[in-house]
Order: structure tokens, then sequence, then C-alpha cells
């Protein structure tokens, strides 16, 4: 499919302007100027995507950003939580508040989309030389947020109130487990030292909905997302004299097959959604040779803070027990990269309302939990916050065959940046007009 065939002009007018009878000449006005900004998001989403960096090395990004921040009349405060960029815009009337959120990093991941403007840039990750790939969609996220600070610029005369924009780094995580990052790291340096919002919203895209479909929940949305290490310890020798030794590899196995009776057999699943994963399963050198030490890495997904405490818990039991069995030792170690996503009741009935005028009720839908995480859940530390999914999978395309976010073959429907765009601009001015007539 081509891209020109992608475009979808005549729905992204319906979606622009489908409501535009009601809507305050304030809306109507950031409305037009964002559907005019519609080829340079696209344009800023491509340039992005062909030169993506990894989490805290967000360099050329954040120098983008900041140079259009400028070219709004804005003064971009750079540098923060290594390469976070903040600006402020002040409204020509009085009003509340709010902080809208954009995430700047890629991943790891080598891709294999075979779009004209894929990336060809590879990187280090943890010692290990990658591939860099936007597979989660934050160029989307930075190009969106551009055009929404550039539509409230466009108004900024009839604006109530004021709008912080915040371009993090390091949502994936941090370069080595157990550093500060990305949100966290934002808040602890003072991003909002000065300017407290009274709301923070925030988007994703998802392939997981169809282009022009918006998920929403209130409640729980998001997964808390656990790093985990765990060292086995045993005794060196030689594969054909395993008697001799005491094998770590072995253990390690037992420990993550225990592992997952403690989700089937332990946890009432049936009451929160909890996941637990290894990702890596290092150990050894040589064919012949029982090493000393095993290392399992993984991640641990919960919606509860008391089940996570729980699991955890009887994890490290679990380990420390088979490892006690067969003679060696276990030592687990968890850190939580972020909490549980949990959208404010209040904000999120407003924010389905917007989603609604924005685009249509029918294209407004009730998120189901999702057990990937975000670190978008820090802000809810400062003020209630409003996260949404905004589809992205093109039409004729099963949402649920298409390859995932995180997927070498992730491939985002430029569409979505017109409808996240649009979506978000209209939650951000109905939330700083509501107080006005």
């Amino acid at each position: 499919m081509t891209f020109a065939r992608r475009t979808h002009l005549p729905l992204a007018m319906a979606l622009l302007f489908g409501c535009g009878a009601h809507a305050h000449a304030q809306d109507t006005d950031a409305a037009r100027a964002l559907q005019q900004l519609q080829p340079k998001i696209v344009e800023w989403r491509r340039d992005l995507h062909q030169h993506p960096e990894l989490g805290t090395h967000e360099v050329r990004t954040a120098r983008l950003v900041a140079d259009q921040l400028r070219a709004l009349g804005l003064e971009p405060r750079v540098g923060i939580a290594s390469t976070g960029v903040t600006a402020i815009l002040k409204g020509g009337k009085p009003g509340p508040r709010i902080a809208i959120r954009a995430d700047m990093d890629a991943l790891p991941v080598t891709e294999q989309t075979g779009l004209p403007f894929a990336s060809k840039v590879v990187g280090e990750y943890r010692g290990q030389q990658v591939g860099v790939m936007h597979a989660c969609g934050h160029d989307a996220h930075v190009a969106m947020l551009l055009g929404v600070a550039s539509a409230l610029v466009a108004v900024k005369d009839q604006l109530p109130g004021e709008v912080m924009f915040v371009f993090q780094p390091a949502e994936e995580g941090p370069p080595e487990a157990g550093q500060p990052f990305g949100a966290a790291l934002m808040l602890e340096q003072g991003i909002f030292s000065g300017f407290k919002p009274q709301a923070v919203f925030g988007l994703h895209v998802w392939a997981g909905l169809p282009v022009g479909k918006v998920g929403i929940r209130s409640g729980p949305v998001m997964a808390s997302a656990d790093e985990w290490t765990l060292i086995v310890r045993g005794r060196q020798t030689h594969g054909s004299r395993p008697w001799d030794g005491v094998d770590p590899i072995t253990i390690g196995a037992q420990i993550l097959l225990g592992t997952q009776s403690i989700i089937a057999r332990q946890v009432n699943i049936a009451a929160t959604p909890v996941v637990l994963t290894a990702g890596q399963f290092q150990s050894g050198v040589r064919f012949n040779i029982i090493p000393d030490e095993a290392k399992l890495v993984g991640t641990l997904r919960t919606f509860d803070p008391a089940v996570r405490e729980d699991v955890i818990a009887r994890f490290r039991r679990t380990a420390e027990d088979f490892a006690h069995a067969g003679g060696g030792s276990a030592e687990l170690q968890v850190v939580n990269n972020a909490p549980a996503t949990i959208n404010d009741a209040a904000l999120a009935q407003r924010g389905r309302a917007s989603l609604a005028r924005a685009l249509g009720a029918d294209n407004v839908l009730e998120m189901p939990l999702v057990t990937v995480a975000e670190d978008f859940s820090q802000y809810a530390t400062v003020a209630p916050t409003l996260f949404f999914f905004v589809g992205s999978t093109a039409p004729g395309i099963d949402p649920a065959k298409a390859p995932i976010n995180h997927s070498p073959q992730f491939l985002l429907d430029e569409q979505s940046l017109q409808v996240g765009s649009r979506a978000m601009l209209q939650v951000a001015l109905d939330y700083l007009g509501r107080d006005t007539p």
C-alpha cells in the first residue's frame, strides 16, 4: 500500500471538523491550524523515524524539538534528565495549568518494515551492538505534540491558562538496571518546581487498534513494570562429571519453571492479571564445562501493589528453595521501572467526552487492561493523569494480527498522526476552557 493511498484526507477532514458546528471559535481556529500542520507533522515523524536514538542519547531529537519550540516563540528548557526538553505556553486569559507529555526514545530493535525512511542506525545497548528503531511509535508522539504545541500557540491570545509541553527521554527504561531515568528523573530534577499542573495528559499509538479509533478507560490502564535479575551460584566442574560440582544451569531452569507455577497455582489471576517472564538466561562459555554461575533477567507485570509484593516474596522463596535443594544459592534483585498507570476517574470522564467530540462517539472505545507498562505513571505523583491509546493499524489489516509495538515490523499508518494530534488538542482545549462560559 502506498503512502498516498493511506492519507485518507476526507476522513481527516471529517474527524477534524465533524463537530465544528458546536465548537467554540477557539477550538475551530486551533483545529484549522492543526490541519494545516499535518504535512509538517508527517515530515517530523519520518525524519525522527529515520534517525532514532536510544534512551538518554536523544541528542538530535532534543535539538529538533528545541529548535521547533523556539521557532514558535517559546523558551525551551533543555538537558533535563540528560536530554529532556520542556517549554511553557502562557495563554492570553487566566485559567488552569496542564502538562502534555511525549516520549522521545527508540528501542534496540533492527527495523524490518521496508519503509523508504526506515532506520539503518546501529547503536550499543548494555554492552551489545544493536539496531535502533522507533518500534514503539515515540517518533509519532513527538511529532504530534509539536503539532499540538503549534496549534495552541496559534490561538494563544484566546487561550485560557498555561500549558507545559514535556518531551521526555528514556521511557523504555534506563541504560543499566537500577539507574534513575525518564519521568522519575525529570520530576527529581524539578520540571514542575515552578509550574504545578492541575492535570497531566499523554497518549500512545497502539497497533492493537485500527486507525481512526482511540481507546480509554478509567482507573488502572497499564501494569506496573519490574525488572528482575536472578543470580544462581553453583560450583564449576567438568561436564562429564556433574556430581563433582553444582550445576547452576539446571537449578536456574528449575526455578524458571517453578515461577510459572506461582502464577498458575498461587495467584488469583481472575481478580488481577499477573505476568512473570524471563527474557535472558546467560551461563557458561564452553560446551563441556559446568559453570559457577547462571544469570536470569526478566520482567514482572502487576496492577495491584499488594499482589506485586506477594509475587516477589513467592518468587524469592521459590528461587532460594530450588537453589538450596540443588546445593547452590540464589539471589533475586527487583527494580521497579514504573508503577501501574491509573487514569483519574474525573479526568477519564472528561477525556472520553473530549475524544467523542473530536472524533465521534463511535470511534471512542473502552480500552481493556494492558500488561505493558509506561513510566507516564510517575506523573501521577504530582497531579491527576489521563492516558489514552490511538489506533495505528491501517485499514484492511486485522489489528489482532498486525505486528505489535516493539516488533521490528511495527508499521504505523500515518493517518494516526492526524487522529492523535486532533484528539489531544481537543482534550487540552476542553480542560483549559472548563471554567469559561
